[in-house]
């Protein structure tokens, strides 16, 4: 009989730790940023602000309703893909000293961010849709919230971005594949079947 296999976890390097006391002081010093970050944390808990705002685009903006439910949906599966990475690596949260914890959280576990995760996810594909840059003002600001609140470690916000990357471009893959299109419910679809049955903005740039 076979012993059962023990996640192992990843130890943190002290350098680390005082990577990101030093970058909290130095975020902490600007006026508003904790409650800028504390402000972030509540929209991104669970994804749930991001697919509220996916769920309102599906109302305020029918013609593109299969695409909004896209990003509420990819925002989610980033979501629980990093909580599934969260339970294998089992890295623990900063608990040190020197590091502020600004917010509760959920859980212990500390690699990757799914804040930071669903966010990239959310910025990502919700600017497919409407052809603005979102990412490079939402991704960064969740990252730096983040470590101002002194709840993950850089390379964890770092990684949940990377994630959330993948998590993005896999689901705008996918997504209008028949085999996707022919579950979703009729008012969800796109026009037409196939992998390249929608455009998306940047596409037609």
């Amino acid at each position: 009989m076979t012993d059962p296999v023990v996640p192992v976890e990843i130890p943190v390097p002290t350098g680390e730790v005082r990577l990101l006391a030093a970058v909290q002081k130095r975020l902490l010093a600007v006026p508003g940023s904790r409650q800028t970050a504390v402000t972030l944390s509540h929209v991104g808990e669970h994804a749930l602000g991001w697919m509220g705002i996916a769920a309102a685009g599906m109302v305020v903006d029918p013609a593109r309703r299969g695409r909004w439910a896209m990003v509420g949906v990819g925002s989610f599966g980033a979501h629980a893909t990093s909580v599934v990475v969260k339970r294998i690596v089992r890295r623990r949260r900063p608990d040190h000293p020197s590091v502020a914890v600004g917010v509760g959280t959920p859980s212990k576990l500390s690699f990757p961010s799914s804040h930071a995760t669903s966010t990239t996810a959310f910025a990502l594909l919700a600017g497919s849709v409407t052809g603005v840059p979102v990412a490079p003002a939402l991704v960064p600001a969740m990252l730096a919230s983040r470590l101002v609140l002194g709840v993950h470690y850089p390379s964890d916000v770092l990684a949940g971005a990377a994630v959330g990357a993948g998590c993005a471009a896999l689901t705008r893959a996918v997504w209008p594949w028949d085999a996707v299109q022919q579950v979703l419910p009729g008012a969800l679809r796109d026009g037409a079947a196939g992998p390249r049955a929608t455009e998306i903005p940047e596409e037609r740039r």
